[in-house]
């Protein structure tokens, strides 16, 4: 079965329960069935159909209509360039995709050059079923989506949400925090939800009080697309002490891997949880993170040669670093891209900034690298500070001294009003890296 059949399934099964809300507007899963078929003669097999992305019930309505009439989804950002959506819907109208495939989904290009990650419907079935198996997805919960639906971090919750017959929240993103407040308040049993660690950090630092008094309403909240860093972990856990509370090990190229619950009393920064059922973690001799399974990628659009740079006899390989405890526990130390070298010492700058988001008064942090004619590369830790609060030098230096080996302290520090991010969260190391600070 593809997705879009176990939405026609809920509308016989449930006509009446409410599939989507997004401000004033609902729509029932027997209406979400009716709208989609009707929209599906648009669209014809085998196309691919690029289309901006939009936070409401008319996004749903084009995704599905689009399956339903066999063709491929390739949602794109809402705010993209005219120029640039112009670009990618020629090269898509010419492209050929595998049999099978589902979506087409661009990569953020944090790291490089946007990528069209192709998606097939055995694939989006996969990431379903592990979401469910790993978070328990259930019939009666209320999902509440606020980030972007052409990214797999919230077009993913589509996946296990449908086929369970749930109910969609879809939000305009969290900058209007009274609408996520609204939306718990919702006539729900139980409610859940997915961020970033960006959004994390600004509601335990806004709102954390008011979240707290959700506790027993808020049945999971998944982080992913970054590190969360340890000091937010604890505290969430104070905030919402019944909660389960994930990390994700997932991206576009590999689907959902694992999970792990970090409200279990133990709380293990970097801990990404075991492979679920779907999913296979391997790691190589040189600490890369490798995983196979039903929840990977067919590959880059138009581009063979650099799908097979990660994909290779069904394991896509990639530049993350981590290692596998004895209970088969993924461990997330880094990234190798991002692995800068000290005199001869490896140094993961994602370790010394969860070590630094632990000092009094950081707001935000990133550790880069800079030239020193001795070394060849020194660590510059980059801090914003939270209101009221100046930077201690000396006092962080000794904090860090405590918590890290002594190649892992930064040599230079600087403040900044802020810390720059992508838009889901992720510390923008290409721009720092293409800067001279």
């Amino acid at each position: 079965m593809r997705l879009v059949d176990y939405l026609h399934r809920n509308a016989e099964l449930y006509p009446e329960k409410t599939a989507a809300i997004c401000g004033g507007d609902k729509i029932t899963w027997r209406e979400l069935s009716a709208r989609v078929i009707e929209k599906s003669s648009c669209f014809k097999k085998g196309q691919v159909i690029p289309f901006r992305s939009s936070q409401n019930i008319d996004f749903l309505v084009t995704y599905f209509a689009i399956h339903q009439a066999g063709a491929v989804a390739a949602p794109l950002e809402r705010d993209i360039p005219e120029n640039r959506f112009q670009e990618i819907s020629g090269i898509l109208s010419s492209s050929k995709v595998p049999e099978g495939t589902a979506d087409i989904l661009y990569t953020t290009g944090t790291t490089g050059k946007s990528k069209g990650v192709m998606i097939s419907h055995r694939t989006i079935i996969a990431d379903a079923e592990n979401l469910i198996e790993g978070q328990g997805f259930s019939h009666d919960l209320l999902f509440i989506i606020s980030g972007p639906l052409n990214h797999i971090g919230s077009l993913s919750k589509i996946f296990p949400v449908t086929m369970q017959g749930a109910t969609l929240y879809i939000l305009e993103g969290m900058k209007d925090l009274e609408k996520f407040f609204e939306a718990l308040d919702y006539p729900a049993r139980k409610v859940a939800t997915f961020f970033v660690p960006a959004t994390i950090r600004m509601l335990l630092m806004f709102s954390g009080e008011r979240l707290s008094k959700y506790a027993d309403k808020i049945d999971f909240i998944e982080s992913g697309a970054a590190p969360l860093a340890h000091s937010d972990m604890l505290k969430l856990c104070e905030v919402l002490p019944k909660t389960r509370l994930y990390n994700t090990y997932a991206s576009t190229e590999t689907g959902i891997i694992s999970t792990y619950n970090f409200n279990d009393g133990e709380c293990i920064p970097g801990c990404l949880g075991r492979p679920m059922s779907n999913s296979r973690i391997i790691i190589t001799e040189e600490g890369r993170i490798s995983c196979t399974g039903n929840t990977l990628m067919s590959g880059y659009v138009n581009d063979p040669a650099l799908t097979a740079t990660i994909l290779k006899d069904n394991t896509i390989y990639t530049t993350d670093i981590g290692e596998l405890d004895q209970w088969g526990r993924l461990h997330l130390t880094g990234r190798e891209s991002d692995v800068i070298n000290v005199g001869g010492f490896k140094v993961s700058p994602a370790e010394v900034e969860d070590a630094a988001m632990s000092f009094p008064g950081i707001k935000d942090c990133i550790c880069i690298g800079e030239p020193h004619p001795i070394t060849g590369m020194a660590l510059k830790l980059i801090v914003a500070v939270k209101d009221g609060f100046t930077l201690d030098k000396p006092g962080l230096a000794r904090h860090l001294k405590g918590k890290l080996e002594m190649f892992k302290i930064p040599l230079l520090y600087k403040q900044e009003e802020e810390i720059k991010r992508t838009y889901n969260g992720k510390l923008d190391r290409k721009y720092y890296n293409s800067q001279k600070i």
